[in-house]
């Protein structure tokens, strides 16, 4: 059949991560006549966001093995003649209809992505560095001090399934379903010639493309009386009843003695009694091991199962493969009308996404310091807020340096060196700069 095999899962782990924002720009006006142009760097862009959304064509997470981490775009920095950076790509990734999203460490629910087309953030963007025009005032006419671009959030997510099939492949017990599914699907469910070979409803992905795919189930072998639960049959019947299609599988050869009018008959009077609403659904009739009769025979069973159940009846041979392609395909046209039905069309809307706020950190105005010893003569100046500092600006730059400096000067960084008992000549270590320490000069 050339049928392309996925693998049904229904739980992952994904690393997901926002875009970091981009760096502001250190620039200067370059005119004619104009020597000394003042400060004109842009702005870097926000990193770009990791959206949710659900699919209502997809009935499987098996498409988001092929990686484990999910990042969005970064940011671009901003350029000189106040240009703002261009913004990062959002990632949107595409999950089922029925996916329930955790935060991995803590459990917590994010989402419930219950209705078709509904979307989540799950990783904020950066928020972009401003650039130097920012940072003009009367005692810094030529500032070289730009901000780094905020990192994105980044998260570990569980992503579960709840199961729901499209499509059931129903009919009495040994009429051939687990080898309907077996050629249809990737399922591998077991196979042999007694009544309950099937104890739960196995379960299968067919894709028809890239996006496209349904989820097929095999419910076990109804009986008469499965209605009042005979054979675990209201059991399986649970399952039927959240299909959108029944595939209703017939033995065409009539292999032990069997009569498939008779068989189609028991199977929908079951399926009213156990619920009205149940026996209304879109329905297939698939008369299976055609391969065992002559062609004569054929056509003598397709004109009498037609005329006695008043429905189309398609021949099909799970052994030769006969009658499956085009099987597999109507299934596939009456699922997707079905989620037009349900879903209110099979195509996205245009997107309207609730954007929060990218990420920032507020610059932390009091600094509180420790000075660390790490060795005979060397110090390091350590602080929380100071990580804050020193991840926005780059403290080789003199500006920037001088900077930060100040704001720990305010902070009382002379002073924690001494009560540390610092002396000239020592070491001291402010992130990854180190300089000489000098003692101010008494007036």
């Amino acid at each position: 059949m050339g049928n392309e095999r996925v693998d049904f899962i229904d739980s992952v782990r994904i690393i997901v991560k926002g875009g970091n924002g981009g760096n502001g720009a250190v620039s200067f006006r370059r005119e004619k006549y104009v020597p000394k142009g003042g400060p004109d760097g842009g702005d870097g862009g926000d990193g770009g966001f990791v959206f949710l959304r659900a699919n209502p064509q997809l009935s499987t997470l098996s498409h988001l093995l092929e990686r484990e981490k999910y990042y969005a775009e970064n940011g671009k920095p901003g350029m000189g003649k106040k240009k703002h950076g261009k913004n990062g790509e959002d990632l949107i990734i595409d999950v089922p209809v029925g996916t329930m999203v955790k935060d991995a460490f803590t459990g917590e629910v994010i989402a419930d992505l219950d209705e078709p087309w509904k979307v989540v953030c799950v990783a904020r963007g950066g928020k972009g560095g401003r650039g130097n025009v920012h940072f003009k005032s009367p005692t810094r006419r030529a500032p070289r001090i730009a901000e780094k671009g905020e990192r994105g959030e980044r998260r570990v997510i569980d992503l579960e399934l709840k199961i729901l099939a499209d499509a059931a492949l129903i009919g009495c017990p040994n009429v051939g379903k687990s080898s309907i599914i077996s050629r249809l699907s990737n399922a591998r469910p077991k196979i042999a010639n007694y009544p309950f070979t099937t104890l739960a409803p196995n379960l299968g992905v067919v894709r028809i493309a890239h996006g496209k795919e349904f989820l097929i189930a095999d419910v076990p072998g109804l009986i008469e009386g499965a209605a009042g639960g005979k054979g675990l049959g209201n059991v399986f019947l649970k399952h039927v009843e959240r299909c959108y299609l029944l595939v209703h599988v017939l033995d065409g050869a009539a292999v032990e003695g069997r009569d498939p009018v008779r068989d189609y008959l028991i199977i929908r009077k079951e399926l009213e009694k156990y619920s009205p609403e149940l026996s209304k659904k879109d329905e297939i009739v698939v008369a299976n091991k055609v391969d065992m009769l002559s062609e004569k025979e054929r056509k003598e069973l397709k004109n009498r199962l037609e005329k006695e159940i008043e429905k189309e009846v398609l021949l099909v041979s799970a052994v030769t493969l006969e009658g499956l392609e085009d099987l597999k395909y109507r299934i596939w046209e009456k699922i997707k009308e079905s989620r037009k039905i349900i879903y209110g069309g099979s195509e996205p809307k245009e997107l309207k996404i609730k954007r929060p706020a990218p990420i920032w950190r507020k610059l932390p105005q009091k600094l509180r310091i420790k000075i660390l010893k790490i060795s005979e003569n060397e110090y390091e100046v350590t602080s929380d807020e100071l990580k804050i500092w020193l991840e926005r600006f780059n403290i080789h730059e003199k500006d920037q340096r001088l900077m930060i400096l100040d704001a720990l000067e305010k902070a009382g960084l002379e002073q924690k060196l001494k009560e540390a008992g610092v002396k000239e000549g020592d070491i001291i270590y402010i992130g990854d700069f180190a300089f000489d320490y000098i003692e101010e000069e008494k007036e």
